[in-house]
């Protein structure tokens, strides 16, 4: 199954023949593209079990490859590609028994004269293929090459296991009366013979296909489907990105050019309905919905070929914006350019719509991807390939969703159910071909489900979500608050809490172009404010603020600002606050869980901001913890009351910990440096020496090696700063008292500031300090 996760099945595979058998076994994993090769390797580097730049492993030519095979070890990476001199069996690049050839996408490039030179250049080995798509009945190749199945693990298993999200299907073709219902096979048969990244492609499905290709491609038809697809996708805007799939090049940028005229006007048309919004929150719904429609781009994805402009502008199309976009990518806001591959990748980024017809069908992962627009008859391999776009995991994502413009269905079910292992003749629904479109129905009862565990959780803590639906004014806002102390009961029910209302907003998503969602919207928009007021509460967590809305008489001089995770505040005087006073003002709150609630938050960025500037401060750490644990176990009144204080105090250890590299003569960074070089029973001299050798050892590293690009990633960087901050240390003339330090502990000092370095300066200056530092 695509996305589950084969890249940790062979990690998993290869320990295991070692753990249970032994030996020096080679494993040989082999691709046939190299984004997948760096995927794979990475998987395996991220185990642990490689590393390239301090041993080699990945092939870098043909000659290089015989020779990693020859060396014993025990991963070697390559492309097929890289197997392109004929060798005799007998002469090959190792005659050795214990080489195992493991190969991904096994369904491809495993049958021609490559795999031929690979079982010539390694003819003892043994092999094992690995496919996100299974053995079709007329797939006889793939079977006699690698035998049949070692192990399944379906679709249905990837979505119980939560490695994927199931695939809702929507037959829109067939309710528009667009569909081309029989045509699809022969199309879809004639297009697995004609390779579509062929711009002549047109020419030749015309020719065999003659009236069948007109039909699928007739202007009016188009026109449809472009007006259906604007409509769908900004009525699910929320949802991710899209990928709309055409027969071939010609159609690709003939739909372009009709979903971005009716993109426009679907904005112009918003945009004169929304000062008649009478109801605020569809208001603010309805802008939001505008200016991301505003904002989107959409781009022509195909293969460049010699020839181009004179074919498409035969076809009276231009294909030079496209293809000057493809080459350079979109301009970001600070002048640089990323690529669109990198850019359809990013969430954030408002390239939401890729137009293809063969380029990102396979092998391309975006989880934000999540609904596919199929227009082009597929089938088999390649149907299931082009599917699992949207089948990967992502934030917020209930499920993905394929729509289906040419009637596909009958070739679906029959490829859903070779993957189910249920393959059969029996024709549609009435076999044991699973049916891949969901009864709408069943959609809306997942969303009322889901809303109903809300409720629920509200009900058993005496809040309600309908007196969030029906109050107004002042009883609103309570109930508001209502639920928000119900789930800032402890750690534990906010989390819980959080988790139900995000699958709520998941399973709206789900539904939003199903009309009974209508009877959903306010119970939504409900569950949406309290979430969202527990949110801005976590992201504008502010000490000052909170204890300013107890208590007016704190110390004036406080600065009330919002706080972020790089805030360095300015410590306050807690000592000073009055206590009796602020804890009368606590017990007549009615919000009591949800201001320790904030005040954790709060406590937490600041502590985070603290630990990551200086390893040394996990007493901190500890103290705090053992806080929030006595308040998680016991939740009556005075525990509640206690805890407030406790945090307010703590708040003061952490203020006084900020200043304590003023007190010391140093700034933050060479703080954390010298409390990982000082050590016990030091005389005021020894301090004020290893204070100095502090300060000037950052400044050696930030001025020489911890400047080079990406120096963590290359072992030789890595191993020269190490053995600059030891040489530093050691040195009679810049190091560390020799009276005071053995040997060994320069070197235990050495690692020690290593670490540091490496976590708190992967580029100068360091993120972790700005210009606080």
């Amino acid at each position: 199954t695509q996305g589950a996760g084969k890249s940790y099945s062979m990690v998993f595979f290869t320990r295991k023949v070692h753990r249970k058998l032994g030996g020096n076994f080679t494993f040989l994993i082999c691709t046939d593209r190299d984004d997948l090769d760096t995927q794979i390797y990475k998987t395996f580097a991220g185990c642990g079990l490689v590393d390239n730049d301090r041993d080699p492993c990945r092939a870098a030519n043909g000659e290089h490859l015989a020779a990693l095979l020859n060396q014993h070890k025990t991963y070697v990476f390559t492309l097929v590609q890289k197997f392109n001199k004929d060798v005799a069996p007998e002469a090959g690049y190792s005659l050795r028994k214990d080489i195992i050839v493991i190969t991904d996408e096994a369904h491809r490039t495993q049958y021609g004269t490559l795999s031929l030179n690979m079982r010539n250049a390694l003819p003892h080995a043994s092999y094992i293929g690995f496919t996100g798509t299974p053995l079709f009945k007329d797939d006889e190749i793939t079977r006699r090459v690698f035998g049949d199945y070692v192990s399944t693990y379906d679709f249905q298993r990837a979505v119980e296991d939560r490695a994927t999200v199931p695939l809702y299907y929507d037959a829109r073709g067939d309710k528009l009366g667009v569909s081309i219902g029989d045509l699809n096979e022969r199309i879809a048969a004639k297009l697995e013979e004609i390779d579509t990244g062929d711009i002549n492609v047109r020419e030749r499905l015309e020719k065999e296909l003659k009236r069948d290709y007109h039909v699928i491609t007739a202007a009016r038809r188009l026109d449809q489907i472009a007006r259906d697809f604007v409509e769908h996708y900004s009525t699910a805007w929320e949802s991710g990105k899209a990928m709309f799939v055409c027969i071939d090049k010609v159609t690709c940028v003939r739909m372009y050019d009709l979903i971005e005229k009716t993109w426009r006007r679907r904005i112009e048309t918003l945009e004169k309905a929304l000062p008649s919004t009478g109801d605020e929150q569809e208001y603010v719904h309805r802008k939001r919905q505008i200016e991301w429609m505003s904002a989107a781009r959409m781009a022509v994805v195909v293969s460049e070929e010699q020839g181009e402009v004179e074919k498409f502008r035969n076809w009276k199309l231009d294909i030079k914006p496209h293809r000057k976009l493809l080459k350079d990518g979109f301009e970001l806001a600070d002048g640089r350019r990323i690529d669109l591959d990198e850019a359809f990748k990013k969430p954030d980024h408002p390239f939401r719509i890729a137009i293809v017809c063969a380029m990102w069908l396979t092998g391309f992962d975006v989880p934000s991807l999540s609904t596919i627009y199929l227009d082009k008859p597929l089938k088999a391999h390649t149907l299931m390939q082009a599917i699992a776009r949207a089948n990967r995991v992502n934030e917020g994502k209930n499920n993905g969703l394929i729509v289906d413009y040419c009637g596909i269905l009958k070739n679906l079910r029959k490829a859903l159910a070779t993957f189910a292992g249920t393959e059969t003749t029996a024709p549609g629904p009435g076999g044991n071909e699973p049916d891949p479109a969901r009864p709408e129905e069943e959609l809306l009862a997942d969303l009322q489900e889901a809303v109903s565990f809300v409720r629920g959780f509200l009900s058993e803590r005496s809040a309600s979500l309908d007196d969030i639906i029906a109050k107004t004014g002042f009883e609103r806002n309570a109930a508001i608050l209502a639920a928000k102390e119900a789930a800032n009961e402890n750690d534990e029910t906010r989390k819980r809490f959080e988790v139900t209302c995000r699958e709520v907003f998941k399973k709206f998503k789900a539904c939003i172009n199903i009309k009974g969602v209508n009877a959903h919207r306010r119970e939504y928009d409900a569950v949406n404010i309290v979430y969202k007021s527990l949110q801005d509460d976590r992201d504008n967590a502010d000490i000052s603020d909170i204890i300013r809305k107890l208590h007016e008489a704190i110390e004036p001089a406080i600065e009330v600002r919002p706080a972020t995770v790089r805030d360095f505040q300015k410590p306050f005087d807690i000592s000073r606050i009055d206590f009796e006073r602020l804890r009368r003002e606590f017990e007549r709150s009615k919000a009591k869980r949800t201001t320790v609630q904030n005040l954790k938050e709060a406590i937490e960025k600041r502590l985070h901001t603290l630990l990551e500037r200086n390893p040394l401060r996990t007493d901190f750490q500890r103290h705090y913890e053992e806080i929030v644990g006595a308040y998680n176990r016991e939740k009556d009144r005075l525990t509640i009351e206690k805890t407030f204080e406790d945090l307010l105090k703590f708040m003061q250890g952490l203020g006084e910990e900020e200043a304590r590299h003023i007190r010391e003569g140093l700034d933050e960074e060479s703080l954390a440096v010298f409390d990982l070089l000082k050590k016990p029973d030091l005389g005021a001299a020894e301090i004020k020496r290893v204070k100095e050798i502090a300060v000037e050892l950052l400044s050696t590293l930030k001025a020489e090696r911890l400047k080079i690009d990406h120096w963590r990633e290359k072992e030789t960087t890595r191993d020269g700063v190490r053995i600059d901050i030891h040489d530093f240390l050691y040195s009679e003339g810049t190091g560390l008292p020799i009276s005071s330090y053995s040997e060994a502990e320069v070197g235990i000092k050495t690692e020690n500031v290593f670490r540091h370095v490496y976590w708190a300066y992967p580029t100068v200056p360091s993120p972790y300090y700005g210009t606080h530092a």
